[in-house]
């Protein structure tokens, strides 16, 4: 591996290795992505020329690349002492981060590098239909070119983000699915690939479609590292354990009996079971055979884990005892509105926090996002959610260390655009408030008047809400530098004791700022000073 280079970039180079093994990649043409990445000034930059390499022959993934615009400033948190709040030091401390989510992730990934759980994201697609340019969530025009150039580069962050055994979900709908399938798997790679879910998003079906009715949408499950994936069974339903019943009072506890009786002829396959009740002889008629050998069943009717009836004189079948069933039930593919809810649900939830309609169109339902927990993490994972939205990803999180006491912890990302129903923005109008309301039981102007409560308690809880901030790679027009404004507590980091270990910290961690630290002499007496 390259001597010097960033921690992301070797990723990156190992990353191309790998598909050259997977054969999705040309050996020429990754030894000049090898070399452009390698003489990159940035991991920015590094990041846009990987995307070059995202044409495979395998895939067959094409489109119209639009990168990013680089400049020269450098963007860090910045703590909004306003929005932030404490009201128990016993529980997790939880973070939104408003701004632009390219920028909140380069910065998680300071803190963060292989710290995340699970990622779960819901971006802008387009909701009818995808021509020139497409309604989204957030009434700004996308393409489908733009959505999946502005995807790659925060995929790739996002993967940088994930343990190896975490897990990334992405909502999808049926016009996008196969083409950001696609970038997931150059982008994860095919192999770890774990499921599509499909969710159904709309209760009652509508008959005023022109064609068929759209009911479903899409929720696209990669892991990190296959291999090192788990996924977590589901609670079993009270209708799958109503099926076990106790009618003989067995000590074992209820059971539900299970067909002894297999198709096929077998040699020894047939033999006489008699009902220690009445002592009536039972046998396996011409064409099948028992699925236990002879001894086997005769331990089975001495301790009483045949059933021949409540008379005694029924085919035998055998118990299955519910104490002996697995804990759970395996997830399916297929999560239907019953369970998981659906989008008229999650209007109404959000609504019982705003007392009114409008504040954020399709908002996925809490149910919808604690499956998505319950299968994927632990009591105490971390869980990021880069296209915030309305905040449902940390309402559940609230709700579900609120049910199992369990720790979890999220991160929100959401920038502050600005709509009709939002003029001060998303994040501040929305994201934020719907926090602030549900963990402290108030708005942030104290109004305690919104109908959630009367039915619900506040989770409590604490919140640290980051603003991105940009700021010159030079001084700034007060004198500053970005050493002194850029806070490392923010970062989970102790604070510096000389300047020279703050500088060494930023030039490292911080995009555009490693080649100007070395030539701006203000900084070396600076670091003199210090």
């Amino acid at each position: 591996m390259e001597q010097g280079l960033s921690q992301l970039k070797q990723d990156m180079l190992a990353e191309i290795q790998q598909r050259v093994g997977d054969k999705v990649l040309e050996r020429s043409n990754a030894e000049l992505l090898t070399k452009l990445i390698t003489q990159a000034d940035s991991d920015d930059e590094a990041i846009k020329i990987m995307s070059l390499g995202t044409t495979y022959k395998k895939s067959g993934l094409h489109y119209e690349k639009r990168l990013e615009k680089m400049d020269n400033t450098i963007r860090y948190f910045k703590k909004n002492e306003a929005l932030s709040f404490r009201t128990d030091d016993s529980k997790p401390v939880h973070k939104l981060i408003i701004g632009d989510n390219y920028e909140a992730l380069q910065n998680l990934l300071i803190q963060y590098k292989k710290g995340i759980d699970v990622i779960y994201i819901d971006p802008p697609y387009g909701k009818d239909s995808m021509g020139e340019f497409a309604k989204t969530n957030y009434e700004n025009g996308i393409t489908r070119d733009n959505l999946l150039s502005m995807l790659y580069p925060r995929l790739m962050l996002a993967k940088q983000l994930l343990k190896d055994t975490g897990v990334i979900f992405c909502s999808i709908d049926d016009r996008n699915q196969a083409y950001v399938k696609c970038l997931f798997d150059e982008v994860f790679g095919e192999r770890n690939f774990v499921a599509t879910i499909i969710w159904q998003k709309i209760h009652s079906l509508k008959n005023d479609a022109k064609y068929l009715s759209d009911c479903h949408e899409y929720i696209i499950m990669f892991a990190k590292n296959i291999e090192s994936f788990h996924v977590n069974l589901l609670p079993r339903t009270e209708e799958m354990n109503a099926r076990y019943t106790n009618p003989d009072n067995d000590a074992r506890g209820p059971w539900q009996s299970g067909d002894l009786v297999a198709n096929g002829e077998r040699k020894n396959g047939h033999f006489i079971v008699t009902s220690p009740k009445t002592g009536k002889e039972f046998d396996v008629p011409q064409g099948k055979h028992w699925v236990y050998s002879e001894e086997n069943m005769k331990e089975l009717v001495n301790t009483n884990s045949l059933w021949f009836g409540t008379n005694g004189d029924a085919f035998p079948r055998k118990k299955r005892f519910l104490s002996e069933v697995q804990a759970g039930r395996t997830p399916s593919t297929l999560w239907l509105s019953e369970e998981v809810g659906h989008n008229q649900s999650a209007t109404k939830e959000v609504i019982s926090i705003f007392g009114e309609r409008g504040k954020f169109d399709f908002p996925k339902p809490i149910s919808l996002m604690q499956q998505i927990m319950l299968i994927s993490s632990k009591s105490d994972s971390t869980i990021l959610d880069f296209f915030a939205g309305s905040g449902t990803t940390g309402h559940a999180v609230l709700a579900l260390n609120e049910k199992d006491k369990g720790t979890r912890q999220f991160i929100l990302c959401q920038s502050n655009e600005k709509t009709d129903s939002t003029p001060h923005g998303i994040a501040y109008n929305v994201t934020s408030k719907r926090l602030k309301r549900i963990m402290t039981g108030e708005c942030y102007d104290g109004n305690k008047d919104f109908p959630w409560l009367k039915d619900n308690e506040p989770y409590g809880g604490n919140l640290d809400v980051y603003e991105i901030e940009r700021i010159p790679n030079h001084l700034t027009a007060d004198g500053k530098t970005p050493f002194e404004e850029i806070d490392e507590t923010l970062y989970g980091k102790e604070r510096f004791k000389t300047l020279k270990e703050k500088i060494d910290w930023v030039c490292q961690n911080f995009s555009n700022a490693q080649k100007y630290a070395e030539s701006d002499e203000d900084w070396e007496e600076r670091v003199k000073e210090g």
